[in-house]
């Protein structure tokens, strides 16, 4: 074979050292789960990023073993979060979207990633998993969602958010700009909406406050539970019975759930409350056959400084339960 022919053939694709692919894993796998998540607002598709970001370092590694792995884990998985975000935004969903509710009593793996270098971004990681932070982050495209995690949640320098996203560093300080732009209404309510040891309190208090309420089929009494402009939003993807509109007001969200509420007694439900996503949640389970009734899903809500409930957002979808733990049996 002429030396023309040989260079002209495919190059194999770089060894890696052996153990090279469970040492990244496991030196970095809650980093990339950690940004992974809060790119997409899903545990499930966190879950498959980083199995699939794993999967191309086993199969084409970086070419020079001798230089950290993180950055080149980094760059992929932030190239496969941006596609599941330009699919979704392609795909319709059937109903109102919410994030995936994850563990955060005891602490999960993403929540014990220190900040770069010891220090933390303008977004703290338990804040930048909040839902209030998550739904904000819908705003913005795939590209700013990238750009403002590792600037703001992760603390990358501009050259470093660059090389992750392979982009002009003029470009991430444009797209960085943009992005905090758009959050801005969020920023406006900060301190309204990220967790603390005194929210958790209140919106604990208030959540258990509305469920022992609707008991009472008291319409009065629940209404002066909610703030006029309440909303409810439930987000069940076609898969079970939900409302697939958002509802809004006093009246109409205390009604709702007295229709929603009626026959619970013959349901056999069972439930708990844990920390999710840094705010007291419920966690309801349901036993025996019912006509397309979830059989488990998550009820949290917002408050405002009264205690009275401003929001209250239901996850029903089962692909958004995946990082939920079961009840435990009686």
């Amino acid at each position: 074979m002429s030396s023309t022919t040989a260079s002209l053939a495919p190059r194999a694709a770089p060894t890696p050292p052996p153990g090279f692919v469970a040492a990244s894993y496991r030196e970095h796998e809650r980093f990339l789960w950690a940004l992974s998540y809060r790119l997409t607002g899903s545990a499930a598709d966190a879950d498959d990023i980083v199995q699939e970001t794993f999967v191309r370092a086993l199969e084409c590694p970086p070419a020079r073993a001798d230089e950290p792995v993180r950055p080149w884990l980094t760059r992929v998985a932030l190239n496969l979060g941006r596609d599941v975000l330009r699919r979704r935004k392609r795909r319709p969903y059937d109903g109102p979207w919410l994030p995936s509710p994850i563990e955060t009593e005891p602490e999960p793996p993403s929540f014990e990633i220190p900040g770069k270098d010891g220090t933390e971004g303008r977004y703290d990681l338990l804040e930048s998993a909040s839902f209030a932070f998550l739904i904000a982050l819908e705003a913005l495209t795939p590209q700013q969602r990238a750009v403002l995690l590792l600037r703001d949640v992760f603390d990358y320098s501009v050259q470093e958010t660059a090389a992750a996203l392979a982009l002009s560093e003029a470009s991430v300080k444009t797209t960085h700009h943009r992005a905090r732009r758009a959050l801005e209404p969020y920023d406006h309510d900060r301190d309204r909406c990220r967790p603390t040891p005194e929210l958790v309190e209140r919106s604990g208090a208030a959540l258990v406050r509305f469920f022992q309420t609707l008991a009472t089929q008291d319409v009065p009494a629940i209404e002066a539970l909610l703030s006029e402009g309440v909303r409810v939003v439930n987000d069940a993807n076609g898969e079970y019975k939900a409302a697939r509109r958002i509802v809004v007001g006093q009246d109409r969200v205390a009604r709702f759930y007295l229709g929603v509420t009626k026959g619970w007694n013959s349901l056999a439900l069972r439930y708990e409350l844990r920390l999710l996503n840094g705010l007291p949640a419920l966690v309801i389970e349901r036993h025996g056959p019912a006509d397309r009734l979830a059989p488990r899903y998550v009820v949290r809500c917002d408050v405002d400084p009264s205690g009275r409930i401003t929001a209250i957002h239901t996850v029903l979808a089962s692909r958004k339960l995946t990082a939920v733990r079961p009840l435990s049996l009686p």
